[in-house]
Order: C-alpha cells, then structure tokens, then sequence
C-alpha cells in the first residue's frame, strides 16, 4: 500500500495519518511501525513522527491469520443482504462478537455460518465487523461481505457519513423537547468497564436528541449520534440527568421504580436497558446509491410502552 501525505495534512502523527486513510485500527498500526513493516521515504519513523508535505509512505500488511472464530448456525433476523453487505436486527441480550466471558453463540459467530466468506474480511478476530452495538442494545447493523464494502464502509463511518436513529425509553423529563449534547467520552477514571464525560482523555462525542412522547417520569426520546463512542447515548443521557430505563450501569436499573409505586408493574417487564437502534442510512459500497432501513421495536420494548399508555 502507497500513499503520499498531501499539505494539508503535514504535521499529523504517522499513526494517526495512516490510520485515517487505511481500513486498520491505529494500535494496529503502531504495531506494525514498530515491526518496520511502515516506511518513509524508505526509512523506518515512529508512531509519533510528523508527517511532511510529500512523505512518501509505504505500508506491507503482514498475512492475514487463520480466524480462531467457529460458525454457529444460529437464528437471524435479516433486514437487508447482497453479494457485498448484510443487515441484520440484532434482538437484545445478543453479543455482537467473542470477548471475555463469550467464547461462542455470538451474532458473529452467526454470520460467520450463514456467509462464510466473511472470514477473511477486516480484523481476523471481527471479521466483516464495521460498528457494533452493546449487548442489551436492540436494532440494526451492518456487517461487509467484500474487502470493497469493508473499506467503503469504514471510511463512511469515520468520516461521519453513516445516519444512525435510535430509540430510549429514558427517566425523567426534559426542560426542552430538543438539544445537543457534545460531551468528549473516554474509559472512566475508576471503573474500566464504564465510560465517562469525566476521563482524563476523552474523545469529541456529539449526540443530537428529541422528545417523542411522556409518560409521567418517564420519556421516550430520538436520538442521532453524530460520533460511534463507545457507551456514546447512555454515557450522554446519563450526563443529563436522564439515564436510560434499565441501564444499571449508568443509574437507570431497577432501584429507581421504588420511588415510583405508580410503575410498579412496569418493574418485572424491564429486564435490559431500553435502547433500539432504529433507522440506518448509507451509502452502498457498489452502487453508490442512498441506502435507509428502519427496524421496528422489539416485542420488550412495545410491552413496556404499551402498559404506560394504559397507565397514562
């Protein structure tokens, strides 16, 4: 792979540069730097090297390693598929990929057995992988079938491109029925599993929202995140004041009903934070034509508006 650093960007890191305008992470890349598998101009640089106007940059990619992952043919909830991406409505309470503590019975575990040929695209460990969604997060994802739609996508995720509209069911009412939350995010300062607007070096996190409907104490609210920060809408709605309806791990679980005996039939029917991901827009790697799906609210989710209607 060969690249020229044009003026406009002199003066950025190596690593960061590169990965800007590759499909690798950046701490992939700073392994590769110091493996000299990068070059400048034909010299070995560091990470934190600055790039100049013409630098002239050659990257050889090591060979691909063999996945660890294993198919497992599990049910698929299928909004959208071609010969080069597949849509998914991933249900709550669904990993998205292996980790600590799932080894298996992943949605990518699921992929990787219905199109086999993901196998080799992207990250050996996330292959086809371009976003994720939390464990107990409902809703949409997108998932490259093709080193073209791989690249393509990665690029409109990072440059910004990609239209994203969730759905939560969230505590408390707002003082407006709309706003703008631009909050930077990074690991929280004590409590590695958990996100914070207070980390000691946070990454610009945007987050666009709007009321939809009340239910005494409770709202139901619109979102559209502008960046893809980990815990991103929970972290910012929780910042708020509003965390989200089941979401233990940012003050919204179920000790909050006990201030509220007027839901206390809503209690038992909560059992993972209300958050959907409802409505993903892009454009297609191949065709380069404006792609919108919409998936409805899980069965949990319509269960629990439906009682607040008819205690409303």
């Amino acid at each position: 792979m060969f690249l020229v650093v044009p003026e406009a960007e002199a003066g950025d890191r190596l690593d960061r540069f590169l990965a800007r305008h590759t499909t690798f992470s950046r701490a992939r890349v700073q392994r590769w730097l110091k493996a000299g598998l990068v070059l400048v101009n034909g010299r070995v640089e560091p990470a934190k090297y600055l790039v100049r106007a013409g630098d002239r940059l050659t990257l050889t990619p090591p060979p691909p390693e063999p996945s660890p992952l294993v198919a497992e043919a599990l049910p698929l909830d299928i909004v959208f598929e071609d010969q080069d991406i597949i849509v998914v409505n991933k249900p709550p309470g669904l990993v998205v990929h292996p980790g600590a503590g799932h080894r298996g019975g992943t949605l990518l575990n699921a992929l990787l057995a219905h199109c086999p040929e993901l196998k080799d695209i992207g990250d050996v460990n996330r292959p086809g992988l371009v976003h994720r969604l939390d464990k107990d997060t409902s809703g949409l994802l997108v998932a490259a079938k093709t080193t073209l739609a791989h690249e393509a996508l990665v690029r409109q995720f990072q440059s910004r491109l990609v239209e994203k509209t969730y759905v939560a069911l969230v505590w408390g009412r707002f003082k407006a029925k709309e706003g703008v939350i631009e909050k930077e995010i990074g690991r929280h300062p004590s409590t590695r599993q958990k996100m914070s607007v207070h980390a000691r070096r946070g990454k610009v996190a945007v987050t666009h929202w709007r009321v939809l409907q009340e239910f005494g104490p409770l709202t139901l609210v619109e979102l559209k995140p502008k960046t893809g920060r980990t815990h991103q809408l929970r972290v910012h709605l929780a910042f708020l004041g509003h965390p989200v309806v089941g979401d233990a791990a940012y003050g919204g679980g179920a000790a909050r009903f006990k201030d509220h005996p007027k839901l206390k039939a809503l209690k038992p029917l909560v059992t993972r934070q209300l958050l959907h991901a409802q409505f993903l827009g892009f454009i297609h790697p191949r065709t380069g034509e404006a792609v919108a799906l919409e998936a409805p609210l899980p069965e949990d989710f319509q269960t629990v508006l439906a009682l607040l209607q008819r205690l409303a």
